[in-house]
């Protein structure tokens, strides 16, 4: 009794009242239980009851899961009880251990203390005797011997001490009820029992109905034991044993049956699924629980009943705070955002529409999966992507058939669960680097998938049962378009995203990148802070791409540098400035090359695009004496080698207008290399390039230091059209070309490059190719006067 708590205790505590407290099991008198006091009121009663030797009562509480239960939810019959010991366990919570020792009926609640306290009356226990009672007696005695014999493991010996042992009935009912593996509703109905012989026969009909059970399991165990296997007896009995208590009601399987049954009725499932659901059902009441079956069969239910089969509410969309949302996500982009709130208006007008498919292709960095993270806020409903690359297995997409082991659901379905409603906005990123395999094509089976017409009746290999893709906003990626299959492309509404312009990502970096880089690395805004000019030097110097990640990880590497600072105890706010680059993250890696190496006849500053952007593309020529042969290296395609032959015929037929001695071919090898000869090279577009640079290596005339070109030539001296226009202009305005020629009849593609790109070059715009030697060559070297070009 040490251990209790010192209290101030309670005052005008009746001496006729008890305290009470709640239990979730029924304790017997003469039993000796534990008991956790996981509530303040429990704690003060039973410190109560020890300071002051007030009776102490245990009583059931009728709702087991209320956390506080007052005397409403408490039953009228307790059990008197002795506190033999009050200790605090390693969990904190105190622990007393109480010995019942008569039954308590409750007639009276008292209010005013901080415990639960009532008034009552003892039901002291009749010393019945005679025939009936010894009869009863006797039977329960064997009874309580013979189910402690048929147990699994061996009883405790004092248990069967104490059974053997008991001196009265009334001793051994209560002794027996206790251990007796019963709900707390049918141990209190034999608590409230006062009269013996009823009790007796209570408790001896539950020992009856245990007894059965446990006779048979003997039966089977003594049966099987010889004749089957370790393996094979411990499947059999697990199954008979589920067999008895499906039969008794005694297992959760009718439960879990009767929970799918309900599941299925409210999932909103169409019939024809519904019927199918229905089926397995019935199926899975028929198999084995320990059958591989049940678990195949009990999985596929699971996912239909899972899967979001209501057609969803409609949420009304305010193009307003859409387009406030696009230009919070993002900057730049206008057409991009446009055609987004034109395809959401289209959503708002037409809700049942069969809406197009949009594709968002442009090179790494700039955008594309957040584009669809913004149309899902702005839609407000859930987000998922589901990546594409890499993926060469047509069961990705439509999933395995159920009668492969570990089958799932394709990744349409899965996302589908995952976002937890069939009209979600599904990202499917990186569609161009699928690849057809060795278990199908997985870009046919997305035919289905994006058609409009088709997705209203998608079908699953796993699930087997029609589901309705027609409400998915279906949104894709790719950095290009080549490798994606024409019929899926067809399908599909491109969207060409370029790469960004070097105020657009200094605008993106003030915006966005600093700020959550800040974030990243534990770092807050007024302790340090980049300069305009750093971060402008950061996109010239450091960063040459068409999106924004690599400018975003120099940001990062530079508050790395300065969070270091801080971590070793630094206070004093930051500022970076250009003239501490150098120092964190070392040289710049990119360098204006374009004045140094066309300061020599021969060498054309020509234009390309790559999937990831624009990029400069040098074409330098040179002749040594040889047999008129073509020299091309550099690992050039196939176009791109006969655009070369095209532009040297090309010359070839201008020599004499050219100025050109005709036997130079024939007494000299022409060599023309494109450098970065690691990097494969193919397409028509360097076919300017290409010309320019063997006029200005047969003229011995330079071409101008800050112009670039591009267009396709002919063999009349026709400059043809070529693509990636926009991103070609911005590579060469980020590389520091001030002029650039164009095939004029790209002239409609002016709109779609930048204003600011715009503003900074000068573009002219070619038809034949004397227009281009015109305004790309210098002067000839006798009219120049001798000076010393400056290096940029």
């Amino acid at each position: 009794m040490s251990g209790v708590p010192s209290s101030n205790g309670v005052r005008d505590f009746p001496d006729d009242a008890v305290v009470v407290v709640p239990v979730s099991n029924v304790i017997f008198p003469g039993i000796v239980f534990p008991i956790v006091l996981d509530r303040p009121s429990a704690v003060a009663a039973a410190q109560h009851a020890l300071r002051e030797q007030h009776p102490l009562v245990l009583v059931l509480q009728q709702d087991l899961q209320a956390p506080d239960p007052g005397p409403r939810s408490l039953h009228r019959m307790g059990t008197l009880a002795n506190v033999l010991r009050y200790v605090t366990g390693p969990d904190g919570a105190p622990h007393v251990a109480c010995q019942g020792v008569e039954r308590f009926e409750i007639t009276e609640w008292l209010e005013g203390y901080p415990f639960i306290a009532a008034r009552g009356r003892r039901i002291t226990e009749s010393e019945a005797d005679g025939p009936e009672i010894e009869a009863r007696f006797l039977h329960l005695r064997s009874q309580a011997l013979e189910a402690l014999q048929l147990l699994p493991q061996s009883p405790p010996a004092e248990l069967v001490s104490a059974v053997e042992g008991a001196s009265s009935a009334a001793t051994l009912a209560d002794l027996v009820a206790a251990y007796l593996d019963l709900q707390p509703p049918e141990k209190q109905e034999i608590l409230e029992t006062v009269d013996l012989q009823a009790r007796l026969d209570r408790v001896s009909t539950f020992l009856a109905k245990r007894l059965e059970v446990l006779r048979l399991t003997s039966e089977i165990a003594q049966r099987t034991r010889e004749s089957l296997g370790e393996r094979q007896r411990q499947a059999l009995l697990r199954e008979q044993m589920a067999a008895i208590q499906r039969e008794l009601g005694e297992t959760d399987d009718r439960e879990e049956l009767v929970e799918l049954e309900s599941a299925i009725g409210a999932a909103g499932m169409p019939e024809e699924v519904v019927q199918q659901a229905r089926k397995e059902l019935r199926r899975l009441a028929r198999t084995p629980e320990t059958a591989a079956e049940y678990g195949m069969v009990r999985t596929y239910l699971e996912w239909l009943v899972e899967l979001p089969w209501k057609a969803p509410e409609p949420v009304p969309l305010d193009l307003a705070e859409a387009r406030r949302i696009l230009d919070e996500d993002h900057f730049g982009l206008e057409k991009i955002k446009q055609r987004i709130v034109e395809h959401l208006a289209v959503r708002r007008l037409a809700p049942e529409g069969k809406a197009p498919i949009l594709c968002f292709v442009g090179p790494p960095g700039v955008g594309k999966t957040s584009l669809g993270q913004s149309i899902a806020r702005a839609m407000h409903r859930p987000f998922v992507r589901v990546s594409l690359g890499g993926v060469h297995d047509e069961s990705e997409i439509r999933g395995h058939r159920r009668t492969y082991v570990g089958a799932l659901p394709g990744n349409i379905i899965q996302a589908i669960r995952k976002a937890g409603r069939r009209d979600c906005v599904m990202m499917l990123d990186e569609i161009d680097k699928m690849s057809a395999g060795l278990h199908g094509d997985p870009s046919a089976a997305l035919l289905e998938v994006l058609d409009p017409e088709q997705n209203a009746t998608f079908r699953d290999n796993y699930l087997a049962v029609p589901f309705d893709l027609s409400r998915v906003v279906f949104l894709t990626t790719a950095n290009m378009l080549d490798t994606i299959p024409g019929p899926l492309r067809d399908r599909m509404e491109i969207i060409q995203l370029s790469g960004y312009t070097a105020g657009e990502k200094l605008q993106i970096a003030e915006r966005f990148l600093v700020r959550r880089q800040l974030e990243a690395n534990g770092l807050k805004a007024d302790q340090v802070e980049i300069d305009r000019a750093a971060l402008e030097r950061l996109i010239a110097r450091y960063t040459r791409e068409a999106g924004v990640r690599s400018l975003e990880r120099e940001i990062g590497r530079v508050l790395r540098h300065v969070a270091v600072r801080f971590a070793e105890g630094q206070a004093d706010p930051v500022r970076i400035t250009p003239d501490d680059l150098e120092p964190i993250l070392g040289a710049p890696r990119v360098e204006n090359e374009v004045a140094m190496r066309t300061s020599v006849p021969g060498v054309a500053t020509g234009l390309a695009w790559t999937p990831v952007g624009g990029e400069i593309l040098f074409i330098e020529a040179t002749r040594t004496p040889g047999e008129g042969r073509l020299i091309l290296t550099g690992q050039l395609g196939e176009v791109m080698r006969e655009s070369a032959q095209t532009a040297l015929s090309l010359v070839k037929s201008r020599a004499e207008a050219l100025g050109v001695d005709p036997s130079l071919f024939k007494d000299s090898d022409i060599h023309i290399h494109v450098p970065a000869g690691a990097t494969p090279k193919d397409g028509p577009s360097a076919g300017v390039a290409m010309t320019m640079a063997l006029i200005s290596l047969l003229t011995d005339r330079t071409l101008r230091s800050d112009t670039a070109m591009t267009g396709e030539i002919s063999l009349r001296g026709l400059v043809l059209p070529v693509g990636g226009i926009k991103e070609k202009v911005v590579a060469a305005a980020t590389a520091g070309v001030r002029r650039v020629l164009l095939p004029a009849r790209n002239r409609p593609d002016e709109r779609d490059i930048p204003q600011e790109t715009r503003e900074q070059l000068e573009l002219v715009w070619l038809d034949r190719i004397e227009d281009a030697i015109e305004a790309a060559l210098d002067r000839p070297p006798q009219a120049k006067k001798p000076s010393v070009r400056a290096v940029d």
